[in-house]
């Protein structure tokens, strides 16, 4: 199998293409489909300055790399959920590609440690308020990442969510018909509402498959456990259904994503009633004035609860 553009030999074939590629010209692929997704939904510039959502996985810290290489000012965030020795060794990863490879580019990691906030690490946390760890986990993620990125005066925050995320994710969203969700899944989400940080996926056009081919080629040190916390979770079910699909047919996730975003594109009048809704609909925490529908946000009540229980 040689490399579709240079003739060499090829380290991976992407059938979704009907494209074979070696390592330079792979890199070079992956580099140019984050440019289009950069350039075409307008996520950000050269001067902006960028905060990746990293967590230790392929997918972020190779985000953190791509953007780094290709020029742009990018910091990270990482939260540290105390998951046992799976939050240690994420972080460790982390900690490691901050001190290597982004060091060389001048970037920053800002790391927050649930622990030392909470006192409870993300399962007896989950306990402590009864509600379900992964929708913990993300009330969790959601806060500190928007907190961060205001607070560090960033223009937009990144997050890693590749191809196969975002398929499997809509059609989670389409199987329910949840319209508020689907309305906002967008590669780039505009901050509606002032407290809310602008929000972009610019792996979006990459499958994960070429992501972990990437981080390894690169050797980029990443975790390869899925979270502990993540087991039963219906989105893992659905990548399952789509990789079937995939197999017989490469290309689905590619079609079944992209045209929803076509269409989604073609609805701008619904996209602006949305921001409008929410105007309408979200004012300042009265604890930590974030954006929220009550008179204190889900995370401020939580973390009232987890003092509560810790005292």
């Amino acid at each position: 199998m040689n490399c579709t553009k240079c003739k060499t030999k090829a380290v991976i074939d992407l059938p979704r293409h009907n494209a074979a590629f070696c390592k330079i010209c792979f890199n070079g692929y992956i580099h140019d489909q984050v440019a289009k997704a950069v350039k075409s939904d307008r996520m950000f510039g050269k001067d902006d300055r960028i905060l990746v959502a990293v967590s230790g996985g392929k997918d972020s810290l190779a985000l953190w790399d791509i953007l780094l290489k290709m020029g742009y000012k990018a910091d990270a965030l990482y939260v540290n959920l105390g998951i046992g020795s799976y939050s240690e060794e994420s972080h460790r990863k982390v900690v490691t590609f901050a001190e290597t490879v982004a060091a060389v580019h001048g970037a920053k990691l800002h790391v927050h440690t649930v622990q030392e906030e909470a006192g409870a690490g993300i399962k007896e946390l989950a306990q402590i308020i009864h509600r379900p760890a992964c929708s913990t986990c993300g009330t969790i993620k959601r806060y500190q990442f928007n907190r961060v990125a205001l607070e560090g005066e960033y223009d937009v925050m990144a997050t890693g969510h590749n191809l196969d995320d975002e398929a499997a994710r809509l059609l989670g969203n389409v199987l329910h018909w949840q319209d508020e969700y689907l309305d906002k899944q967008s590669p780039n989400l505009p901050a509606s509402v002032e407290g809310f940080a602008r929000k972009v996926k610019p792996l979006y056009r990459l499958a994960e498959r070429e992501l972990a081919a990437y981080s390894v080629l690169n050797r980029i040190d990443y975790i390869v456990e899925e979270c502990p916390m993540a087991k039963g979770a219906r989105t893992i079910l659905y990548k399952e259904v789509l990789n079937r699909l995939e197999t017989e047919s490469p290309g689905t996730k590619q079609t079944f994503y992209w045209k929803f975003l076509e269409r989604q594109k073609q609805a701008a009048p619904a996209a602006a009633s949305m921001a409008e809704k929410d105007q309408a609909m979200l004012h300042p925490c009265s604890v930590c004035r974030q954006p929220t529908t009550a008179e204190i946000c889900s995370y401020c009540k939580m973390m009232a609860r987890a003092k509560t229980h810790a005292s």
